[in-house]
């Protein structure tokens, strides 16, 4: 939408195809955007559509992108509903979304005791019982990030193995690790009460950050030529722009900055390097 207020005021004719699933679903607070810190995602994005209004060349419905073809100046994108668009250019905002971690409880917690984003939720998760669930690498990054909010901390690998340094490291800094998988997590409306592993033992936590899985929201880029990440995230330059001409990426799933903020920040300047280009063609045009 970031992107669509961009355009909107370059007067260029916009549609968003939004299928209204996204992925703070379960969040009930954003934070770290300047002037809306603590303003809940639903309210954000209610705003956000009241102040595109003012701009009539600008359009949403309410489908999913299932079909993309063409190229640059010449693109055609299919909806769910059997409904085809024509566009000169095209930006991805689809994100990312979350696939199971196939851990019994988890779902109850998160978004309320239970999050991905240290820089997002750690304020409000200060100075708890916090686990750490996450696999040899990454959860060593994450037990790292989150200690700045908290001296309470547990590595849970579910299963992962990790190396005798990682794990010199976390024994000189009191930071106990339970590699056995997890059986479930224990909770009372939302609040996390503690992790049973499968070999029956509990560990009392008020509070986790775990590594998710992620997989992109749309897999058009990639019909479309793009080229992607290993985490499946868009490859795009500073301004958006793939490798496929006319294509564009911004947010999350064209990037691994995980934030509201970031995503604003991207959405405004790709739009930016859109119309610049539909500029430079109409320019050429004459």
């Amino acid at each position: 939408m970031s992107a669509a207020l961009v355009l909107g005021r370059a007067r260029r004719s916009v549609l968003v195809i939004d299928e209204a699933m996204p992925r703070h679903l379960v969040t009930r607070e954003s934070h770290g955007f300047l002037t809306r810190d603590g303003v809940s995602p639903s309210d954000l994005r209610k705003v956000a559509r009241e102040q595109i209004a003012a701009y009539p060349t600008v359009h949403f419905i309410q489908e999913k992108a299932v079909r993309a073809e063409g190229s640059d100046g010449e693109f055609v994108i299919g909806t769910n509903s059997g409904e085809s668009y024509r566009a000169r250019k095209l930006l991805f905002a689809t994100g990312m979304k979350d696939l199971p971690l196939g851990i019994e409880g988890l779902d109850e917690v998160y978004g309320k005791s239970a999050y991905v984003c240290p820089y997002c939720d750690g304020w409000e998760m200060q100075d708890r019982r916090i686990a750490i669930i996450a696999g040899s690498a990454f959860g060593m990054h994450l037990t790292r990030t989150v200690s700045g909010w908290t001296n309470d901390l547990a590595l849970f690998t579910n299963g992962e193995a990790l190396t005798d340094d990682d794990k010199e490291q976390l024994a000189r800094r009191s930071i106990p690790v339970f590699e056995t998988a997890i059986r479930r997590i224990e909770s009372e409306e939302g609040e996390t009460r503690s992790i049973v592993l499968e070999d029956g033992t509990e560990i009392e936590r008020t509070a986790i950050f775990f590594a998710p899985k992620l997989e992109p929201g749309s897999d058009l880029p990639t019909v479309l030529g793009c080229d992607t990440a290993d985490s499946g995230a868009m490859i795009v330059d500073e301004f958006g722009r793939s490798n496929t001409a006319g294509v564009f990426g911004a947010g999350d799933g064209a990037s691994q900055k995980y934030q509201v903020a970031a995503a604003v920040a991207a959405g405004s300047m790709t739009a930016a390097m859109l119309n610049s280009e539909l500029l430079e063609a109409d320019w050429e045009m004459v």
